[in-house]
């Protein structure tokens, strides 16, 4: 994809995994069920996919087990192998984290493995100042076309002001912003500092997880301005995926929205403060991710590389209860019907 094409894809409006880590209960890596994830999520019908960020575990770049390149590498293989030569486009996202060199390191291994964009964590560079923080951006973003990253402060982020956005959006290979605050304020910030940037080509993507539907039937005006969020780069969406990309495509074809939607984003706001255990500041969010494909096969274990990272007390009945509550939400018999083909073919 060249980058008008990117651009392009990104503004139809995407459902976008991020990418878990499929581990043996030895903590080993299973290359067969990795394998297997990419294959469901491509016959789910998504329209990208993000390797490499937090969904993916963060350890995977700690010398113990230098999994980051194998990682990309298995994942964008095994894309072109699955979809053929005649596939419709599929998004290739590469999570960029680190300080500026680090960061430049794995914007050459992302492109030297065929991924079209970076998702930039800002994590590492805390405690710079704004200047420094957007300078880092732009010189990732001359290696790599970039997709910003407003992550929660719950799992790392830091809160980024209304000015910060605006000057990020002047970057000129910024392709997106994935909004991900977890917060409503935050949210506004982001799609007011794009409208007043005067740019019209980053397409805005949820990373709200928490208020998923809601961003995605918001149309937001901003001094007579109109904006809206076009798809999701979500943890969220590297479960049940089938569904997620239903609704998406769903919400992209209703001309009016009644108060079922604001059910639905309710029902699924529940699921994901169980998945992501939200009630224990998120401590439980990649083994939930983990165990829900667990239970349907795709991956053999919710194990994590780091060895604290497990269930909270309470979290595996949660589980139970948002599976039994929200049937509309989940793709049990999708993957049932195809985990077999993902697993051996």
């Amino acid at each position: 994809m060249n980058l008008e094409s990117i651009r392009s894809h990104l503004f139809a409006g995407q459902a976008i995994p991020a990418m878990p880590l499929a581990l043996n209960e030895d903590a080993s890596w299973s290359q067969q069920h990795q394998r297997a994830l990419v294959r469901y999520y491509l016959d789910a019908g998504v329209g990208g996919i993000a390797v490499g960020v937090h969904s993916t575990q963060f350890e995977i770049r700690d010398p113990e087990h230098a999994l980051f390149g194998p990682v990309l590498k298995l994942c964008s293989e095994e894309i072109d192998s699955w979809l053929g030569e005649n596939a419709s486009p599929l998004l290739k996202i590469a999570g960029i984290c680190g300080k500026t060199q680090q960061a430049l390191q794995e914007s050459e291994l992302a492109l030297k493995n065929g991924y079209h964009a970076g998702l930039l964590s800002m994590t590492a560079m805390s405690d710079s100042s704004q200047d420094e923080l957007l300078a880092h951006c732009e010189d990732i973003s001359q290696k790599i076309p970039i997709i910003g990253f407003y992550l929660q402060p719950s799992v790392g982020g830091h809160i980024l002001p209304f000015d910060f956005w605006k000057r990020f959006a002047e970057i000129e290979n910024v392709v997106a912003i994935k909004i991900a605050p977890f917060n409503r304020y935050a949210t506004n910030d982001v799609v007011r500092a794009v409208i007043e940037s005067g740019r019209e080509d980053i397409a805005l993507y949820t990373g709200n997880d928490d208020s998923i539907i809601t961003d995605l039937l918001t149309e937001f005006e901003f001094d007579s301005k109109k904006q809206r969020i076009v798809g999701g780069l979500l943890g969220q969406w590297g479960v049940w995926a089938k569904r997620a990309v239903e609704l998406l495509e769903e919400i992209k074809s209703t001309a009016e929205f009644d108060q079922t939607w604001l059910t639905k984003n309710a029902q699924l706001t529940d699921a994901n403060g169980v998945i992501f255990d939200a009630v224990n500041s998120f401590h439980g969010c990649i083994p939930g991710i983990l165990e829900v494909l667990r239970r349907q096969g795709v991956v053999p274990s919710n194990r994590c590389l780091n060895p604290n990272e497990k269930l909270s007390p309470g979290q595996f009945e949660e589980l139970n209860r948002i599976q039994n509550s929200y049937p509309d939400l989940i793709d049990d018999d999708f993957v049932s019907e195809n985990l077999e083909r993902w697993l051996n073919e």
